[in-house]
């Protein structure tokens, strides 16, 4: 059987039995199956160091809306944390302490919930508003990553309760509404940081689709040989991230790698792609990667504004008009969330940012 044959066999096997990587481990494996062995140029650096001269920005929201001074002192640090890093921690962002606790707790259980209770949720159709797998790319990515993973579409609403799995349900509740309120606060706090109406990047409907992603990364028993998520930017406009103590969450800085140091309390925050496009490029979308230990599990939960939903938000985004002069033209072609994803699902995980395609 040619190789390409084997492997598609290799990875239909592991996907049929809806158990995902968690099963892996579980089923007492000590070395990863060879679909999880990712080439030695998407393993460049897993081992880095951060170090106190490259620490991406945390930004203390306290006093956002009351203090004017305050007020303009964090667009200040947004703009500049954009701009230089495309990633910041914000700290005193209106969600406590105990409902983080309780979110991660609940990735937690979903994951670690019997099988065959979870293989209800088991699916590849994204149009559900629920599911759960291993690897959405499974079939299309060079390499397998050390991850599994539910989705529930949020906005559009409104979300059901009895659609979402009963061991989680309360918090994922919960946790959806607070995060939708720092996302809006976030997107005003860009808007203003970019000089354009606090409104502005709500108005043309950036928050108008949120995504949740519970990830759980078991401990590996080889992870030199593998990654937990692969080099990418998110093809959204803001991504929200709650990880939990492990760290793993790495980005690009500089020409280096540079762990994110989980930090107590603490929620990162990153520009996607369709936010430095409809910038022109005042915002930026960097690239960032998990690598994985013999500790484990990581769970963590991503927040994604802007994901394609069917039959919503079918607006062209461009360069805002507003942004642009004779000094600073458009750099991008204009494009459509669905185009984006579209494009993105379709051309691989090849390292490459979709962005290029529609440079001018």
């Amino acid at each position: 059987m040619p190789n390409d044959d084997r492997r598609q066999s290799e990875l239909r096997s592991f996907d049929n039995t809806k158990a995902g990587v968690k099963g892996l481990v579980d089923g007492g494996a000590f070395v990863i199956p060879q679909i999880f062995v990712h080439p030695p140029h998407h393993l460049d650096g897993i081992t880095a160091k951060s170090c106190l001269s490259q620490q991406v920005p945390v930004i203390d929201l306290d006093g956002f809306n009351k203090d004017p001074q305050r007020h303009k002192a964090i667009l200040e640090e947004i703009l500049r944390a954009s701009r230089t890093w495309g990633f910041f921690q914000v700290v005193n962002h209106g969600i406590s302490t105990s409902t983080l606790e309780a979110t991660l707790d609940g990735v937690r259980r979903f994951h670690e919930q019997d099988v065959e209770t979870k293989k209800k949720y088991y699916t590849r159709d994204y149009t559900r508003k629920m599911l759960y797998n291993s690897n959405h790319d499974l079939y299309t990515s060079p390499a397998v990553c050390w991850r599994d993973s539910f989705n529930v579409i949020v906005e559009p609403g409104p979300l059901e309760p009895e659609e979402l799995p009963e061991v989680c349900r309360d918090i994922l509740s919960r946790y959806s509404k607070e995060v939708i309120e720092l996302g809006t606060n976030l997107f005003k706090l860009l808007s203003e940081a970019l000089g354009l109406d606090p409104n502005h990047l709500i108005d043309i409907d950036c928050a108008q689709t949120l995504a949740l992603f519970g990830h759980y990364y078991p401990a590996c028993p080889e992870p030199e040989h593998t990654l937990g998520t692969r080099k990418h930017s998110d093809y959204s406009f803001l991504t929200i991230l709650l990880q939990d103590n492990l760290g793993g969450l790495q980005v690009q800085h500089q020409g280096e790698w540079v762990n994110i140091v989980p930090l107590a309390g603490a929620l990162v925050v990153n520009i996607g792609d369709l936010l430095q496009l409809v910038s022109n490029d005042k915002l930026r979308s960097v690239e960032h990667r998990v690598v994985v230990n013999r500790r484990g599990p990581r769970v963590s939960m991503a927040a994604f504004f802007g994901r394609d939903t069917v039959g919503v938000n079918s607006r062209s985004y461009g360069p805002i008009g507003e942004l642009l002069s004779e000094e600073n033209p458009p750099k991008y072609r204009a494009t459509t969330i669905r185009g984006y994803t579209s494009y993105f699902h379709n051309k691989g995980g090849d390292g490459i940012s979709p962005l290029k395609h529609l440079e001018l």
